[in-house]
């Protein structure tokens, strides 16, 4: 029995070996790649947010000049190429050995908010993605854009933003409006300031909720250093 015992001692102590070690790696940060294969239905945009990338400069390491004409099965670099000179893998186009121009930074738009409601949860806080704020609301209120600017996304193919919303309004600033249910406008469309884009749906915990999000140059910044005080 004593010996019984003691087995059963150890097995445990090995599951909980175990389950340490996933928990350690599963709190590792992810690997960031330097390339990425374009799939069906991706944008320069859609990329660049995935990564938290500038997608000025995603366009300029790869030389795409507008980032409008990507195509599935397409490398795109991550990452400034060596030297400054572009040349993703396997691609088959001669590329430019001029040094890659900079991008001024411009000034950010006035700013709106962009629904009804008090936010719920701070920029960097949880639940959510952390990289914006969560603004509590009604199922089907209505959501405007912050700013005036165009739609450069507006698609269900993020994960952690369900339908979701990215609104360029110059070379260093964009919006993003997550967790819609309903979007009411489509890639491409010039969208002036107070302008209803969506309406409101469900997010983490079941909620009626807006995700919000500023990013300056393709990085996270609160929103509520930019938006009016009310």
């Amino acid at each position: 029995m004593r010996i019984q015992r003691r087995q059963r001692r150890v097995r445990f102590m090995a599951a909980l070996a175990i389950l340490s070690l996933v928990a350690a790696c599963a709190s590792r940060p992810a690997w960031e790649p330097d390339q990425h294969i374009v799939r069906s239905g991706e944008t320069l945009y859609s990329i660049a947010w995935r990564y938290d990338k500038n997608p000025a400069d995603v366009a300029r390491w790869n030389r795409l000049g507008s980032g409008s004409l990507i195509y599935p099965g397409q490398v795109i670099l991550l990452s400034p190429p060596a030297g400054g000179v572009s040349q993703p893998a396997q691609t088959t186009q001669r590329r430019s050995t001029k040094p890659l121009p900079k991008i001024p930074a411009q000034a950010p738009p006035p700013w709106a908010w962009p629904t009804k409601g008090r936010i719920n949860v701070a920029f960097g806080g949880k639940p959510g993605t952390g990289t914006g704020v969560l603004i509590n609301g009604r199922i089907g209120q209505p959501i405007q854009a912050a700013a005036s600017g165009r739609v450069v996304y507006a698609g269900s193919g993020l994960i952690g933003y369900g339908q979701l919303i990215i609104i360029k309004h110059n070379d260093t600033y964009l919006s993003a409006y997550g967790y819609n249910a309903s979007l009411l406008v489509k890639e491409g469309d010039k969208i002036r300031k107070g302008q209803r884009i969506a309406t409101m749906g469900e997010g983490p915990e079941r909620k009626a909720r807006l995700h919000f999000e500023i990013r300056r140059n393709g990085n996270p910044v609160n929103p509520q250093q930019y938006l009016p005080a009310r």
